[in-house]
């Protein structure tokens, strides 16, 4: 089999490659269907000669093990056909789970109202939030597509990430324009790593690189979209926007990619290749009234600039908690709005995704509650526009003191006592949930979730942990950066600088029981997201004692975390999906 060395191809015709990134909801194969023809149709509307989708637009990602129900595959290919049946003109690449004997994590390569090719994802991640190795088997081929003389390589996410690996392959052996589906999950900094392995795989490869991601939040996941086209120098042609539905369109010169081809040495030695069963080339007949014809111009997009990490993260979480709340069914949340930082936080993001109107807030002061708690809660739902409800527990906590006073009779007063008052909370935010439909948005933070200072079926009762990856000095920059959003702050100045407390007993602060933040962080990071040993971390200059406390404190908390509510991943190892220790488990350190 030969490289496509034909020199009639169309190297001069500009080649117009449309990115529909597009927000799909697992398991709604009949919307995301509606979705995928939507914007076919769109990119159609701009002369697109190529449109491409991210992976698994058609399920939804990742699906997990509605991979073992047969009727669920079924139904996807059966959508696939459908989207197939709608295609006219343009080469349309769309991302769906393919089977014969075995599951693969496929690309369709649409045209003409037919399935005109097939490409099976070869690289399948098994580490921290994938387990592809579970559900699919690798694709073993790595096809080159001639669409009207011109080279086309499909990959599927990981693919493009592996040095040499298919993308590679297919540039090698006369592909100069490499499509990638993604769905390549957030965290922060992740966005600029990725750009730069696509400048360097467009360079390395002497190809156009096309990469469409999958943009929404997905149970603990979000995916950022920021798709983008870079040209076979590394430089960004195209991009679609961050956190968002998008369709960026741009034209690309092949002949370039030829021209710098002649200009490398490299590409001299690709006869030495030895191309076996690995490689299958397939030809697209090309519809007349696409590549070639004359098109209005379009304005190419670059809409990413480096912003602000807590801008960054602060539309992550927005995203994400939007998306976990509408995806499954529901319209309004409550939140016990306790005037503390954490809670005053949560609201914000409460607010800006899903509108002021569908938020409600719940104070639940005892005994131990100062003034200026109840004052900060007021002065949140007034500046945020939500309703607030108040609901004094004291009679609660009472009735349930005397109810347990004779069995605890000659025992003192401890943390029994403190977390009492949080299950009560839980209790009565449980029971608008019940009553009224409305989901309940925890508001504890990473530190906590870290260190178990957080109560079981109390503050952690709920359906959405909107700060479970947020470590608390994060909170912090998060809150000030949603304030500086606005012409006035919306979190009062008073919520930020009072010392963090959960209110629980007399005169409580957090660091009664914890590190100061700003200390324990730092160790949190290494111990939890970097696996630093605590030797390791006592060696970078951390106080031996308060590291051999707090990483006690989290190995004896998994069970809590186990427990706890699904929440936005915004770090790269965030608890749940990435870190899975057993809650038995004698090993220390």
């Amino acid at each position: 089999m030969q490289r496509i060395t034909d020199p009639t191809r169309q190297q001069a015709i500009p080649v117009r490659i449309a990115l529909a990134q597009i927000n799909s909801t697992v398991g709604d194969l009949e919307g995301n269907t509606s979705k995928i023809i939507d914007f076919i149709d769109r990119a159609v509307e701009k002369a697109a000669d190529i449109i491409l989708f991210p992976e698994l637009a058609v399920s939804g990602y990742p699906p997990e093990d509605l991979l073992l129900r047969p009727r669920f595959i079924r139904e996807n290919q059966s959508c696939l056909h459908r989207i197939a049946a709608h295609t006219h003109g343009p080469l349309v690449v769309v991302g769906f789970v393919d089977s014969d004997s075995d599951v693969y994590n496929a690309a369709g390569m649409l045209h003409e109202g037919q399935i005109a090719g097939i490409y099976h994802k070869v690289y399948l991640p098994n580490y921290g939030v994938f387990d592809e190795n579970r559900y699919f088997r690798a694709g073993h081929r790595c096809p080159v597509f001639d669409f009207g003389g011109i080279g086309i390589g499909v990959t599927i996410c990981e693919d493009i990430w592996h040095e040499g690996g298919p993308a590679s392959f297919q540039a090698a052996h006369g592909a100069e324009i490499i499509l990638n589906l993604s769905a390549s999950p957030y965290h922060r900094g992740k966005g600029d790593s990725r750009r730069q392995m696509l400048a360097t795989r467009a360079r390395d490869n002497v190809s156009v690189f096309a990469m469409c991601n999958l943009v929404g939040g997905q149970d603990e996941l979000v995916f950022d979209g920021d798709s983008i086209i870079v040209d076979e120098q590394g430089s960004v042609l195209a991009s679609a926007q961050l956190f968002g539905e998008d369709l960026v369109v741009a034209d690309v010169q092949v002949e370039s990619v030829f021209r710098a081809r002649l200009h490398d040495p490299r590409w001299r030695k690709y006869e030495t290749f030895v191309v076996g069963e690995a490689l299958d080339r397939t030809e697209i007949p090309l519809a007349p009234t696409t590549l070639g014809e004359d098109k209005p111009p379009v304005q190419s997009c670059a809409r990413r600039s480096t912003i602000d990490t807590c801008e960054e993260v602060f539309r992550a979480l927005v995203l994400g908690t939007a998306d976990y709340v509408r995806k499954n069914g529901f319209h309004q949340v409550v939140i016990g709005l306790s005037g503390g930082i954490d809670s005053a936080l949560v609201a914000c993001i409460a607010c800006d995704a899903l509108g002021a109107e569908n938020v409600t807030g719940v104070c639940m002061p005892s005994r131990f509650t100062v003034p200026q708690s109840i004052d900060n809660a007021h002065a949140m739902a007034d500046n945020l526009g939500i309703r607030l409800i108040t609901i004094p527990i004291e009679p609660a906590y009472t009735a349930f003191l005397n109810m347990l006073s004779a069995s605890f009779e000659g025992t003192g007063a401890d943390s029994t006592e403190e977390n009492l008052q949080a299950r009560i909370r839980g209790t009565i935010l449980m029971s608008f949930s019940n009553k009224f439909r409305w989901l309940v948005l925890t508001t504890g933070n990473k530190s906590e979730m870290a260190t178990g200072y957080t109560t079981l079926y109390g503050d952690m009762a709920g359906g959405f942990a909107v700060l479970k990856d947020v470590p608390k000095t994060l909170v912090y920059e998060l809150t000030r950066f949603r304030n500086a959003m606005g012409a006035t702050c919306v979190v009062p100045q008073a919520v930020i600088s009072r010392p963090p407390s959960a209110e629980l007993r007399e005169n409580q602060k957090d660091s009664d029981s914890l590190p100061p933040y700003e200390v324990l962080d730092p160790i949190l990071k290494l111990y939890v997201e970097d696996d630093r040993s605590v030797a390791q971390i006592i060696a970078l200059g951390h106080d031996a004692e308060i590291v051999e406390r707090t990483a006690r404190l989290v190995d004896r908390s998994e069970y809590k975390r186990r427990q706890a509510p699904p929440g936005v991943k915004i770090t790269a190892r965030a608890f749940g999906r990435d870190r899975r220790l057993p809650i038995t488990n004698r090993f220390y350190g």
